[in-house]
Order: C-alpha cells, then sequence, then structure tokens
C-alpha cells in the first residue's frame, strides 16, 4: 500500500472484459478497511478494459 499512498494511485493493464472478479473485489475490500485504520478513504476502483470500464464503488463495493 505504501508506493500507492506515496503517488495517491494505483493502475494495471486489463486488456480484456473489466468485469471485476472475486480477486478485484477481494482486494477492493482490503484495501478499503486497511485504509479506514489508517484514516485514509478509498476513493473508488476502476477497472478499465475491452473498451470500457467498471467503477466498483458505482457497482458498491467501495
Amino acid at each position: 500500500m505504501k508506493p500507492v499512498l506515496l503517488i495517491s494511485q494505483g493502475a494495471y493493464n486489463r486488456p480484456y472484459d473489466p468485469t471485476p472478479s472475486r480477486e478485484d473485489i477481494d482486494v477492493t475490500k482490503r484495501l478499503s478497511d486497511s485504509g479506514k485504520v489508517l484514516g485514509i478513504e478509498l476513493l473508488d476502483h476502476i477497472i478499465i478494459g475491452d473498451r470500457r470500464f467498471i467503477s466498483l464503488k458505482e457497482k458498491g463495493y467501495v
């Protein structure tokens, strides 16, 4: 989490369907929970792929 905190964002490439996997949802939950302990709000987790994106915040996971 430290490198992401230093730049205030994180990213990775998903060249196919951006539908969140179970791992995406679990990682989002862990980051959100960790951030709460540290007093840092997770604003969103956005997956970009195949010419569209999905916001995990809009899906209710953040």
